[in-house]
């Protein structure tokens, strides 16, 4: 009786002993993590609202939000990755992070490179323009000086609409650029266009037309479906008890989550 009562307390203390991301890993069934316990996500850290620095210099945005909260229903230490916008893929291939939490848009030919998680945000492309402009909705675009996120959908838009097309690094200096009167517009995200206007205090608008309406998931590399099938969990939890809600309405005014959101691809 003794010796079992000794290697009960064993098995305690053992248990007690063992790391606490040893279970949040092993128990979701092996979350094909780079390193046990973190879950490292590549961001941009200047495409605001969906990633930037607050006040205090800290990483915020609704993905940052969004990721943080995802992580802690994991029981992952969340680690971001400031990482170019053009560099994600090629990082996502070369396994330097375990996913991407950039404001990426799902389309069928990213789904034939990379795994997206169901759609976590839905908006659209639209143009920025200044408050007097004669562009008015896409037709105008043909021949016109139009600004667009490099590797973006975004970019490819306005050359199929015809413009001129100037590739940025960010959008911010993309809009800055048009502040100052050097291109005629700019593409990009809704809701990232609202934020922008109003952060920056621009004498800018957009056009009341989509160039597009999508949605946008979190990205991995292929061979991860663990890790993929308990992000998509912990995101429609996060949404059916309200706190995806909490989480982003603060920043943007309104809850963007998708009412269909697009699923992930079979794997």
């Amino acid at each position: 009786m003794k010796i079992k009562h000794f290697l009960s307390i064993a098995t305690v203390l053992a248990a007690m002993a063992t790391p606490w991301f040893a279970t949040a890993a092993d128990g979701a069934g092996k979350l094909e993590l780079l390193t046990p316990g973190k879950l490292s996500v590549a961001t941009e850290g200047t495409d605001p609202p969906f990633s930037m620095r607050g006040p205090n210099g800290q990483l915020d945005g609704l993905e940052i939000r969004v990721m943080k909260e995802v992580a802690r229903r994991l029981h992952l230490e969340y680690t971001p990755v400031i990482t170019k916008w053009d560099s994600i893929l090629v990082g996502l291939q070369a396994n330097q992070f375990d996913m991407s939490s950039a404001a990426m848009d799902i389309t069928p030919a990213r789904q034939k490179a990379i795994v997206f998680s169901d759609g976590w945000i839905e908006s659209g492309g639209r143009i920025i323009i200044p408050l007097k402009s004669d562009i008015k909705s896409a037709k105008d675009l043909q021949g016109k000086r139009i600004g667009a996120q490099v590797s973006s959908t975004y970019a490819q838009l306005a050359v199929d609409h015809g413009a001129t097309l100037k590739n940025y690094i960010d959008v911010t200096a993309a809009v800055q650029d048009l502040a100052n009167g050097n291109i005629d517009g700019v593409i990009n995200d809704s809701i990232g266009n609202a934020y922008l206007i109003k952060d920056m205090h621009l004498p800018l608008t957009q056009t009341p037309d989509y160039v597009s309406v999508i949605q946008k998931g979190f990205a991995f590399k292929k061979g991860k479906p663990n890790l993929v099938a308990a992000v998509n969990k912990a995101l429609a939890d996060m949404k059916a008890d309200g706190t995806y809600a909490k989480l982003v309405t603060p920043i943007v005014g309104f809850d963007p989550a998708p009412k269909d959101p697009v699923r992930t691809l079979a794997q």
